[in-house]
């Protein structure tokens, strides 16, 4: 009986926590030009180059460095991070696998 009330409240206290890191940060500064990187070959075979991208520190924009990974299964295809405009402003949608 503890556990699963102790199971419910821990959901309940997470919900809203859900539902505020979907919102995101919205920027009311548009984000530079990506910068152009230069990655050579795959370090091994079937990697993926995730592309770099500008992340908000609170203050400006930072670019975080691509990098080459092992997809997560064959066949999977990296989206690509990108801001998009959106609340009078600019929200980050964060890369996934697709």
């Amino acid at each position: 009986m503890k556990k699963t009330a102790l199971t419910v409240l821990l959901a309940l206290c997470m919900t809203p926590l859900a539902a505020i890191a979907q919102v995101g940060v919205v920027v009311h500064v548009a984000p530079p030009a990506p910068v152009v990187e230069h990655y050579g070959p795959a370090p091994h075979p079937g990697w993926v180059w995730q592309p770099g991208y500008h992340v908000w520190d609170g203050n400006r924009y930072v670019w975080h460095a691509g990098i080459w990974v092992a997809p997560p299964h064959p066949g999977a295809v990296w989206v690509a991070h990108r801001w998009v405009h959106k609340n009078g402003g600019y929200v980050l949608v964060e890369g996934h696998w697709r």
